[in-house]
């Protein structure tokens, strides 16, 4: 049996996986990065899973592209629940632990520092 190796085209490091995104959706996963890192400035960041992850302790959030949005990734079933309104009334979409942005629009910055503050107050690091 061979064993598999990591994917040679994967990235390795946050920046790279950002430098091969079109711009449109690389300009609003920037945008997120610096959003979470004003939230958890002593944050780490890697690439696990093929996408962008931030850990303080403990991973808290992720960032990826998909073909028709930008998400961020909670990792927390109690916080996008907890927001749906707010998430809803400024038309950021929802699917499980996932909010899905549009690379188009401006990010609504409070709303998405709230979600990363009661993400960490959930850990119990905010």
């Amino acid at each position: 049996m061979s064993e598999h190796g990591p994917d040679r085209h994967a990235p390795q490091e946050v920046d790279e996986y950002l430098a091969a995104q079109a711009p449109g959706p690389r300009a609003t996963l920037e945008r997120l990065r610096a959003i979470i890192r004003t939230a958890a400035p002593d944050c780490t960041e890697r690439v696990s899973y093929r996408i962008p992850i931030f850990r303080l302790g403990k991973d808290f959030v992720a960032l990826s592209v998909a073909k028709n949005h930008c998400a961020l990734h909670t990792m927390s079933k109690a916080v996008p629940v907890a927001m749906k309104d707010e998430l809803k009334a400024a038309g950021i979409g929802t699917s499980g632990t996932t909010l899905h942005l549009d690379p188009g629009v401006a990010l609504p910055v409070s709303l998405v520092e709230r979600v990363v503050r009661a993400r960490l107050a959930e850990l119990g690091g905010g």
